[in-house]
């Protein structure tokens, strides 16, 4: 399923991902923000679950900012993981 996540408070404006049915990331693109980060986690979470990314990434800050991108990632996965939830129940 393909999924779209605005962060908030740090420099990227759009997170777009697809997750399969396992849960498992198929891809992950980044817009705006620092594209070699950006494009480098995005491969690196090709292939892992969503509640091990949310483990790895959750908390991570950035500078003197309260969040980061990989931070933002992890409240996108969050989210994700909850719709898939709620759907799972219906």
């Amino acid at each position: 399923m393909k999924y779209q996540y605005a962060p908030v408070g740090v420099c990227s404006t759009l997170f777009h991902v697809e997750v399969n049915d396992e849960g498992l990331v198929e891809k992950l693109s980044v817009e705006n923000g620092c594209n070699g980060n950006s494009n480098g986690i995005g491969r690196l979470l090709v292939g892992m679950h969503i509640d091990e990314i949310i483990s790895k990434l959750d908390g991570v800050k950035c500078g003197r900012k309260k969040t980061s991108c990989p931070d933002q990632m992890a409240k996108m996965f969050a989210g994700i993981r909850e719709d898939r939830a709620k759907k799972q129940s219906d």
